[in-house]
């Protein structure tokens, strides 16, 4: 499965306890699509509050995995114990797309993107970071992955859950319901398909950086 949703202009307070959070997230797991909206607008809110003071009040120099505040969420608002592994998955699957959607928003108030300017680096084996310097390259990501969910959706999920949600192989099969197989071939063709959208702006990998993704 697939998730894509509307979201309205204003995040929603969280409104109630683990206990409503946790029913929501179960009945979304069996099928009530309509739960998903109700539990995107008491996730939403706190993920981007925990984002904006992070950001607002961070050093330039540091940084925070975005997938950090994704946890820290989950443990202050799901009963984990009252949770099985696709449920688990399912949320951190949505909490994803918030998260995205958090530091793409955060990025374009700091500046649009620049066509041709310098390069950037994009390290799509590391996970997004959170901090108070700007960050074109989440822009240009988001920009090539929207370009390539519409010729292959689910294998741009598979980069959103793994990139923005920190989601483990395990994970995102039983979040999307496939197999281990199907994820790592997903991903090889999903993360070539972007090293040539993003090759124009992506630096070369030196000694002293070993991780960043090469220039075709």
């Amino acid at each position: 499965m697939v998730y894509f949703f509307a979201w309205g202009k204003n995040g929603l307070a969280i409104g109630g306890a683990s206990a409503e959070i946790t029913t929501l997230l179960k009945a979304w797991s069996n099928g009530d699509e309509a739960a998903l909206d109700r539990l995107a607008e008491r996730v939403y809110p706190e993920l981007r509050l925990m984002a904006r003071r992070y950001m607002r009040s961070g050093d330039p120099g540091n940084t925070l995995q975005a997938t950090a505040l994704v946890h820290e969420v989950y443990l202050r608002l799901v009963d984990v114990a009252q949770v099985e592994l696709r449920e688990r998955a399912q949320f951190f699957a949505m909490a994803a797309q918030i998260m995205r959607r958090i530091l793409v928003d955060a990025a374009r108030a700091r500046g649009a993107l620049k066509r041709g300017g310098n390069a950037l680096k994009v390290n799509l084996d590391e996970m997004a970071l959170l901090s108070s310097a700007p960050q074109p390259s989440i822009l240009a990501l988001d920009e090539a992955l929207t370009a390539f969910s519409l010729v292959a959706p689910r294998q741009a999920k598979v980069v959103e859950l793994r990139y923005f949600g920190g989601l483990t192989e395990e994970e995102i099969v039983a979040a999307l319901k496939i197999s281990p197989r199907t994820v790592r071939r997903d991903w090889d063709l999903a993360k070539g398909w972007l090293l040539r959208e993003l090759g124009h702006r992506i630096v070369k990998p030196s000694a002293h950086d070993p991780g960043t993704l090469p220039a075709n």
